[in-house]
């Protein structure tokens, strides 16, 4: 499924732009990496993809179709959003989480039946939790929630997938869990929007970057083009270096200046 955003400017007041002009696309089978420092309007983005907010000027495309020609109904058949935390207020089971994923198949009084069920088991089986379906989901950890917040969106019939940060609370063991299915699944058709911190994971799970400053796009295109010490340098307003190991794979790292060491001079004078 293909995302489309064209020119798209986003206020909550008059006068303040959060969002200034912001274009992307991405085709079905790609992973878009949004990448910027907190307040740069990454989850304001996700929001206007969404259809939960209508840009001031400006269009979103699904498949081709304006956003705001479909029925909350049909975006949610076309786009799912997993967000950054979820805490339920009731300890409702894993597949009872996946389960509320159909809500835009059913009628306002039609009860979850079979064909319901399956795509619920077709869904866990995808990210690779089938295991989990009678846990509670208060009691997995957060790296599971995330899956099975993946697998809510696959259950809901959405072929584009907007994640807010789903690695920020996870260790690397679990970032790569979360990341290596949202991988798999583009290669299976699905299309991501991804916001991150972490340029490093954008190297190595991305199909595309897109830097956002002050919520203007700044940067945009393929990882190892996008990803570079004056594009990180402007988006987070500190000084970066890139390594590269030696299969040739490119790593970021903060540039630390350390302080110089006395000389022996200056230790012989101290004493």
């Amino acid at each position: 499924m293909s995302l489309v955003a064209e020119s798209i400017r986003y206020a909550y007041r008059v006068g303040h732009d959060v969002l200034t002009d912001v274009s992307l696309d991405v085709e079905p089978g790609h992973t878009l990496f949004v990448l910027g420092a907190n307040g740069s309007g990454k989850t304001t983005l996700l929001e206007c993809l969404s259809g939960l907010r209508t840009p001031r000027t400006g269009r979103v495309l699904i498949d081709g179709i304006r956003l705001t020609d479909l029925g909350p109904r049909e975006r949610a058949c076309r786009i799912g959003v997993v967000p950054q935390l979820h805490e339920p207020v009731f300890s409702y089971t894993v597949g009872q989480a996946v389960l509320m994923g159909r809500a835009p198949h059913l009628g306002l009084f039609e009860r979850p039946g079979r064909k319901d069920r399956q795509a619920v088991a077709r869904a866990l089986n995808a990210v690779g939790v089938t295991g989990l379906h009678d846990r509670p989901y208060t009691g997995i950890s957060g790296g599971e929630r995330q899956l099975v917040l993946i697998a809510r969106g696959l259950a809901q019939g959405a072929g584009c997938l907007l994640m807010d940060e789903p690695t920020a609370h996870l260790d690397p063991h679990h970032q790569h869990d979360v990341l290596s299915v949202v991988r798999q699944l583009a290669d299976e058709g699905f299309s991501f929007v991804v916001t991150s911190h972490h340029p490093n994971n954008a190297l190595l799970y991305a199909d595309e970057v897109m830097f956002l400053v002050d919520g203007a796009a700044v940067v945009r295109g393929e990882p190892d083009v996008a990803i570079t010490e004056d594009s990180l340098r402007s988006a987070y307003g500190m000084e970066f270096e890139i390594v590269r190991g030696a299969n040739g794979s490119r790593a970021v790292l903060p540039r630390v200046l350390h302080p110089t060491a006395p000389t022996q001079d200056a230790e012989s004078q101290s004493d």
